[in-house]
């Protein structure tokens, strides 16, 4: 039985993720895996200036970073747009896939909360602090921290350092690496929380006046279209590139998110 119900989860999800697949029915479709803020609501900005080109924007989200990136490399879905350059090659690294990087399009400030403190100066000594699982962002998270002051890496370049890493910890933080999404749930039981952007403002927190710490506009943590080298230079992933890329979308992130997400093209 078990096996019965796992086969029938699994057409379930290949049902709803393969309008396109590796190329589209009639060959005008893009299906592209994206959570749901920033990117997804992006998207759907692009969708009517990919239409007037003949093409249908087929937006597929999820939750998580791990399967976007499964179903993309099992051509269940063309593209995805989510995640940056670090994790993208952490994956690739780990899974043993080839995906590719198609286009640069958004950077998100990562940002440290609290639900606790209006101030990371009032963080007590032995503060819990949950922070992302996966190996890029939890780096991320700690070189965010330290160039804050508040720990000291064996490697301050290392943007895959772990709490292993953290040489001088003044205050006695206690870390506790958790999956991404969950992050925003935590912060009525901990202290602070380094989330990313997306989860941020998927939990209705403004990065731009909510976060005690968040990284400037300098980060180099852009967020890409990524796709596979069998279909990044088909022609209609490069007219998807090039209107995520155009200043109407550049326009609508600067308006829509305030600076809580930047444009980086």
């Amino acid at each position: 039985m078990k096996k019965l119900l796992a086969f029938f989860a699994a057409t379930l999800l290949l049902a709803g993720c393969s309008s396109s697949g590796s190329g589209g029915s009639n060959g005008q479709t893009l299906t592209v895996a994206a959570t749901a803020v920033p990117h997804a609501e992006i998207l759907k900005q692009v969708k009517p200036i990919l239409a007037k080109e003949g093409i249908d924007l087929d937006i597929k989200v999820f939750a998580d970073y791990v399967q976007p990136n499964t179903q993309v490399e099992e051509k269940n879905i063309d593209l995805n747009y989510f995640q940056t350059k670090p994790y993208l090659d952490t994956f690739n690294r780990e899974h043993k896939t080839n995906l590719v990087i198609v286009t640069g399009v958004h950077i998100e400030p990562f940002g440290a909360y609290s639900h606790k403190y209006k101030s990371i100066d009032q963080l007590p000594n032995g503060a819990t602090v949950t922070l992302p699982n996966d190996p890029s962002n939890q780096g991320r998270a700690l070189l965010l921290l330290a160039k804050n002051g508040l720990i000291t890496l064996k490697d301050p370049s290392n943007e895959l350092s772990t709490p292993k890493d953290v040489v001088g910890n003044p205050k006695n933080l206690t870390f506790k690496p958790l999956e991404a999404a969950m992050l925003p749930r935590t912060l009525d039981e901990v202290d602070l929380a380094l989330i990313n952007t997306n989860y941020a403002l998927a939990a209705g927190l403004n990065p731009t006046k909510d976060a005690l710490l968040i990284e400037d506009k300098n980060s180099p943590y852009v967020n890409y279209l990524v796709g596979r080298p069998d279909n990044q230079n088909d022609p209609r992933v490069q007219k998807l590139a090039q209107a995520l890329t155009s200043p109407e979308i550049k326009a609508f992130i600067e308006e829509k998110y305030k600076g809580a997400v930047l444009p980086a093209f």
